[in-house]
């Protein structure tokens, strides 16, 4: 097998490591599969209250997609009904942080869209270079990235296929912090460590709102938001956070 993708669970956070280093961690069609299955598991999980992804190595992320193994599809067809790794990803109930360093292209940096949280480290390069190959990414990029920074900005990266340094992917939006190589790993546990800490069913009914403020229009986006506010008050999480806020504690979320 071409590398691995690796799952451990640790306090209620699944740790997803694409391991194959040697590779930039590029994605072959094996490690899709196993993403995919290990994206099913924590979803199903009643103990992982979060996900945080992120490569093996110091060079890279992702760099995307095995150019050797799209190549080998038999078929358009059998790449039509490939398993789309930055889809499973994107797909998650629960809350999913994303670690990036070093090269975050392609398929990968699609993958990064794809998470709630991205931090990366000083030395990330992002890019979508699939125009230069003779084709456009299939993992959601034209529809995401101008929903997320903008469609001007979506248009130079995807069109140009120019990369960008984490300090621009900050400016613009693309990801939420930007620390040095060495806190990267502690800084994502610690996020994904806060973000268990709270009720399951509150930030994933955020995540939810979120989700559908990116395609929906304003009235039935404030019905939903509504909608999940009281999902959240018949889980009755919501009297624990009174009782600590009372109590001046830290609330204890039993889910």
């Amino acid at each position: 097998m071409q590398g691995e993708v690796r799952l451990t669970v640790v306090d209620g956070i699944a740790e997803l490591l694409l391991d194959r280093a040697a590779k930039h961690n590029a994605m072959t069609p094996a490690m899709a599969r196993q993403l995919a299955a290990h994206a099913r598991a924590v979803d199903e999980d009643d103990e992982v209250r979060a996900v945080l992804l992120h490569g093996a190595g110091e060079k890279a992320f992702c760099s995307g997609s095995d150019l050797n193994a799209l190549a080998a599809y038999p078929s358009a067809w059998h790449f039509r009904n490939r398993i789309e790794y930055a889809a499973a990803v994107r797909m998650i109930r629960k809350p999913v942080v994303v670690a990036l360093q070093g090269w975050t292209l392609g398929g990968g940096a699609e993958t990064a869209l794809g998470a709630d949280i991205r931090i990366a480290a000083t030395n990330t390069r992002i890019g979508f270079p699939e125009v230069q190959r003779g084709w456009v990414g299939g993992g959601g990029a034209s529809q995401l990235l101008p929903r997320l920074i903008g469609h001007a900005a979506a248009t130079r990266l995807l069109m140009l296929a120019e990369q960008i340094d984490a300090a621009e992917a900050l400016k613009l939006g693309m990801v939420h912090e930007v620390v040095s190589a060495e806190e990267l790993l502690p800084r994502a546990r610690a996020v994904a460590q806060r973000l268990a800490g709270f009720s399951t069913v509150a930030v994933q009914s955020v995540k939810a709102a979120l989700r559908a403020a990116m395609e929906t229009p304003l009235s039935a986006g404030l019905t939903y938001e509504n909608e999940m506010n009281v999902l959240c008050f018949s889980a009755g999480d919501h009297l624990e956070g009174i009782r600590a806020f009372n109590e001046k504690r830290q609330a204890e979320f039993s889910r």
